[in-house]
């Protein structure tokens, strides 16, 4: 069964519904209009083994900006919601990911507290119907949404394609290593007692 949520969201600009478990397998349907964030989400879903259906309808004839916000938005909170109580969760992950000529760092701290630090400069305006600066937007939305701690840098790279890739796929394997359940950890793990 896995942990899961169904969120959606309607909007002047965007109508979204998403479908997540946490415990999946890699599993994606993603149709959001732009054909390389689609790209993205497909890896963010195989590489962070999360089974994800989105869907979203947004203003493209205005630009992309609200389609990717709102889907970070939209799975940040069904990323929450499936994350329950979060006992027993290893709660910090990590990767170091290349691709190519790209090198990107990511680690994450399941905390319950938002806070993003980004540092992934690109050469380029767009990558295919992407603009580049709506990747900052989506990690921060989502990253907002679920109440995460997201750190994300490039340590090299020159291609907006890889380094926009290694990203997605670097917080995607880190959530996947912060989510694991760790037989050892007895209820929430936090001296504070709740995250």
């Amino acid at each position: 069964m896995g942990r899961t949520a169904e969120v959606s969201r309607k909007t002047k600009e965007t109508d979204i519904k998403a479908v997540i478990n946490i415990d999946g397998s890699g599993i994606c349907n993603v149709s959001t209009g732009i054909g390389f964030f689609d790209h993205m989400i497909s890896g963010f879903a195989k590489h962070g083994l999360f089974d994800i259906d989105l869907t979203v309808k947004g203003d493209l004839e205005v630009d992309g900006h609200h389609t990717v916000e709102d889907a970070g938005i939209v799975l940040g909170q069904a990323f929450a919601e499936a994350l329950g109580s979060k006992e027993g969760i290893t709660r910090f992950g990590d990767c170091m990911l290349p691709m190519d000529d790209a090198l990107v760092l990511a680690a994450v701290d399941i905390s319950g507290r938002h806070y993003l630090e980004y540092d992934l400069p690109f050469d380029t305006y767009m990558i295919g119907d992407l603009d580049t600066q709506l990747v900052k937007e989506f990690f921060y939305a989502f990253a907002d949404s679920s109440k995460i701690n997201l750190h994300i840098k490039k340590i090299n790279g020159s291609n907006s394609h890889h380094i926009a890739e290694a990203a997605f796929k670097a917080v995607a394997f880190s959530l996947r290593k912060a989510v694991e359940i760790n037989p050892r950890v007895a209820g929430v793990p936090s001296t504070k007692g709740t995250l």
